[in-house]
């Protein structure tokens, strides 16, 4: 969810590449991602593949928790050694652009190495910045209400598309009133769902080179969040903070969690309930504010093995046998051959595939946000301070005021 807080050492790209040959024409290259233990599971057995069907091609593999994997590969992209190739994000491409870390990948696809054919639903283009191609996506998402269905039912809540903040709110009361627990984790400090509600609104979080939304409108938002903390609709953020990495509604401290509609992978196998995925509240009935993200997969600028590396993204995200064995863990499918070859079976990939088709098929879908570089930071110092302000350590005003001066330096606006 949230950004590493590596944003704030500096970055350069020099130093030696990455990879290494042998003299039998083998390669190794270096792959690192984040994500949880089952995610590296499904991972390891799908480099086992490539590795069978590119016998001269090895993989060394790296994995971490969400704000680990960036401190470490900030920690090696400073060094001039970044992995050959890792997962990444929107919010990281203009910055470690920027920094001359990222390989633009358009020689690779003239080349034949890398096809950027039958992506789903524009999914193309979402790793381009400036005529470079930065990334390719794994697969898309969307944000969801991740919700604890049996808790909901007892309730007698069943949220529809279109319902409203108002309609949220008062099921999120009923809940804490009703079933023994928070309605909600606490949404104040998710800077991609503020962003939908900006959205909602005609804002934005972002511009292409700033933030999209005043001190004002924080101050509501965060005004909001707190009272919400203080009368348990939300979760005591103590509590939450105590049972990470396991989420507040899968050790039923809440009810409910704004996510990504694929995590929901997540909730099932730490929690013993029934995990489900509800709409996103609007403001007039309509409009949600919503667009497909997406994880990606990038080369460092330093690789000593361009053309490996482009072989094995092609892989990853073109190749049947690896929908099969990933599921829906980074997405729905991004090809039209991934997302032929998984047909889901299970109940909670046939919500998530339920869930992005009526996405689709309502057209509440927007074009994505602008991410400027620096994105990350202001994402790290987003939830940080929301974080703050719902334990009690600044008042409202001093939390927007801080976040304010955090993302300027960090937008150098």
């Amino acid at each position: 969810m949230a950004g590493g807080s590596m944003a704030a050492l500096g970055l350069t790209a020099a130093g030696c590449g990455s990879g290494s040959g042998s003299g039998d024409g083998t390669v190794t290259i270096r792959y690192a991602w984040w994500g949880s233990d089952d995610r590296a599971k499904r991972i390891n057995q799908t480099i086992a593949l490539f590795e069978k069907k590119h016998p001269k091609i090895k993989v060394q593999t790296d994995f971490q928790p969400y704000l680990d994997f960036w401190k470490k590969f900030n920690t090696q992209a400073s060094g001039g050694n970044p992995p050959d190739v890792f997962q990444n994000a929107i919010g990281f491409l203009r910055k470690y652009d920027e920094k001359n870390v990222l390989l633009d990948l358009n020689e690779q696809v003239e080349a034949g190495n890398l096809s950027m054919d039958n992506f789903r639903a524009g999914l193309e283009e979402f790793g381009r910045v400036d005529g470079k191609l930065l990334g390719v996506p794994v697969g898309s998402n969307s944000m969801a209400l991740v919700i604890d269905q049996p808790v909901f039912a007892k309730a007698g809540i069943s949220p529809k598309p279109g319902w409203t903040w108002d309609e949220y709110h008062d099921a999120m009361a009923r809940i804490r009133d009703t079933q023994g627990r928070a309605g909600d984790s606490g949404l104040y400090g998710v800077m991609y769902l503020y962003d939908l509600f900006l959205r909602q609104n005609g804002k934005a979080f972002f511009t292409e080179d700033g933030l999209g939304f005043t001190e004002a409108d924080l101050v509501d938002w965060w005004t909001k969040g707190f009272q919400g903390v203080r009368s348990g609709v939300y979760a005591d953020p103590k509590k939450v903070a105590q049972i990470r990495p396991k989420s507040a509604v899968a050790a039923e401290i809440a009810a409910s969690e704004f996510t990504w509609d694929n995590f929901t992978i997540r909730y099932t196998s730490e929690g013993k309930s029934q995990y489900g995925l509800a709409p996103i509240p609007t403001t007039d009935g309509k409009t949600t504010g919503q667009y497909l993200g997406s994880l990606m997969l990038s080369g460092s600028r330093r690789t000593q093995h361009p053309k490996e590396v482009a072989r094995f993204i092609d892989f990853m995200v073109h190749d049947p046998e690896v929908a099969k064995i990933m599921g829906y863990d980074r997405g729905v499918p991004a090809t039209t051959e991934q997302y032929e070859a998984f047909q889901p079976t299970d109940e909670v990939n046939k919500k998530i595939a339920a869930y992005e088709r009526q996405l689709v098929e309502t057209r509440v879908l927007q074009p994505i946000t602008p991410h400027p570089a620096g994105a990350d930071v202001c994402e790290a110092a987003f939830l940080r301070v929301a974080e703050d302000v719902g334990l009690g350590k600044r008042s409202v005003d001093e939390a927007v005021q801080q976040f304010f001066t955090e993302a300027k330096t960090a937008l150098g606006s």
